[in-house]
């Protein structure tokens, strides 16, 4: 199997159908919030029914994403990639024709099977056909498609829902995934190395413990406690994925081949792409409550104050990948948390009301920060693996982020009302708690760039065995 693209032509083909696909579905994935009183409205149900939309998604993605390395291994990249775009575009159908919730919720769930399959994925391949050497240039742009697709998402949401019904947005989502299900049948190559190995279907049931843990930190944050239920689902989950972790450790052929975690500068990688998300994730969150709650804007102008830090981690992404091939990833990796620790620190410090644009100026510190850790390390991630091993990492990594993300927003709800609550304030309308949580990540922040330190550049690769 060959695993080279033939010219520089084909191969930014390649790239730009992979990429394209991958742009689509972060911004389905990002948009679907600001049309949930449309959809609420449309349905019939409550918001908590209307968030598993979200939380559904998450659910169903987070189980996917260490199914991908066997599916890489196992499929052609080329009918792999057409299945997932092909999944996710009969999902974003079924959306549309959704008579009811049930139906609705069916097709968000087949959305969140492809995604789960490609992030991972995609970043896998592009490890795979890249130099080493040229690897955080490329990484860098993938970062670039990501983050702006994320950023844009909401806003993009609501310039169409202003224009049009709200299939009208999944219809435009449709039409482009049939673009790029075609122009995959001419530019997508089986590009990956293959290995045929079994399936392990009892992985799959312990990767429910891991289904388990996700909805857990979900709940927790929006009921800001755990209930009798939700610690015996704990309790259920801390098990399956402790037997999930042993079996991939003691069998032959692991679905998930959690040895590489014996690579030390794996771990700091995999870690610091879960610190920097987290930041990013709880700046999105915390920020707009601090917008319409301490200084009582509008819920439009709390969204666009954001538009700043994400446009300067769209732009930053491309340069810090270049800078990381040129000087090295551990310097990038220290610039980026430090950024990211001031950001924090300058919250924390400074124990008054804030106005928008000192608040917008922070956010962008530590976006900025972002862009020079999250992609780097997941380079780094996968230049410390030996090749075979890339699939297993990127999958590993993504995981892991998507847990830690969702375990930071929970924490950040829970500190901003317990905080508000000692001091007799409303959940979300004191300053007390805003700076609790502004405390809390920037101690987070601190351990983050303690890791940075550790890191090590490698001019070869490492060994995980």
């Amino acid at each position: 199997m060959n695993n080279t693209i033939e010219n520089s032509v084909n191969r930014k083909f390649f790239v730009s159908t992979l990429l394209a696909g991958t742009f689509t579905m972060s911004i389905s994935q990002s948009s679907l919030s600001t049309a949930y009183p449309t959809l609420m409205k449309f349905f019939g149900v409550t918001a908590p029914t209307i968030q598993w939309l979200t939380t559904g998604f998450m659910l169903i993605m987070c189980i996917m994403m260490p199914i991908s390395p066997w599916l890489l291994s196992n499929i052609s990249f080329k009918q792999l990639f057409l299945g997932v775009v092909g999944i996710f575009g009969l999902g974003t159908l079924v959306i549309i024709i959704a008579p009811n919730f049930p139906i609705a919720m069916l097709g968000r769930a087949l959305e969140a099977i492809g995604v789960g399959i490609l992030f991972p994925s995609f970043q896998s391949v592009l490890l795979e056909i890249t130099p080493e050497n040229r690897r955080g240039t490329t990484m860098g742009f993938a970062g670039l498609v990501m983050g702006s697709a994320l950023a844009s998402g909401p806003i993009i949401s609501g310039i169409v829902l202003n224009w049009l019904h709200w299939q009208g947005l999944f219809v435009i989502f449709l039409i482009i995934m049939v673009a790029i299900f075609v122009l995959g049948l001419f530019f997508i190559k089986d590009v990956m190395p293959r290995k045929k190995v079994r399936l392990d279907f009892i992985s799959i049931v312990y990767l429910v413990g891991l289904i388990g843990l996700l909805y857990v930190v979900n709940q927790a944050g929006s009921k800001h406690q755990l209930d009798t239920v939700l610690w015996i689902i704990l309790g259920i989950s801390i098990i399956l994925t402790a037997l999930f972790i042993h079996r991939e450790l003691t069998v032959d052929q692991p679905l998930l081949d959690l040895k590489v975690m014996k690579n030390f500068n794996f771990d700091l990688s995999v870690l610091l792409t879960g610190f920097s998300y987290i930041s990013l994730i709880v700046v999105t969150i915390i920020y707009p409550l601090y917008y319409q709650n301490i200084l009582h804007t509008s819920v439009l102008v709390s969204g666009l104050a954001l538009v700043p830090p994400a446009i300067l981690l769209s732009i930053l992404n491309p340069l810090t990948g270049k800078l990381a091939d040129k000087i090295g990833f551990k310097p990038t990796l220290l610039v980026g948390m430090s950024m990211i620790v001031v950001g924090w620190f300058s919250l924390f410090i400074i124990n008054t009301k804030l106005g928008i644009w000192p608040m917008i100026i922070i956010a962008m510190l530590i976006e900025g920060g972002n862009a020079f850790v999250m992609m780097p390390a997941t380079t780094l991630g996968g230049n410390s693996l030996p090749q075979d091993l890339i699939p297993h990492g990127t999958a590993i990594i993504t995981t892991v982020r998507q847990l830690l993300g969702s375990l930071g927003v929970s924490v950040a709800t829970l500190v901003l009302v317990t905080a508000n609550t000692n001091h007799g304030l409303p959940a979300n309308g004191g300053l007390a708690g805003y700076h609790a949580v502004f405390r809390f990540f920037f101690i987070v922040a601190l351990v983050g760039w303690i890791f940075a330190i550790l890191v090590k550049d490698y001019k070869k690769k490492a060994v995980a065995k």
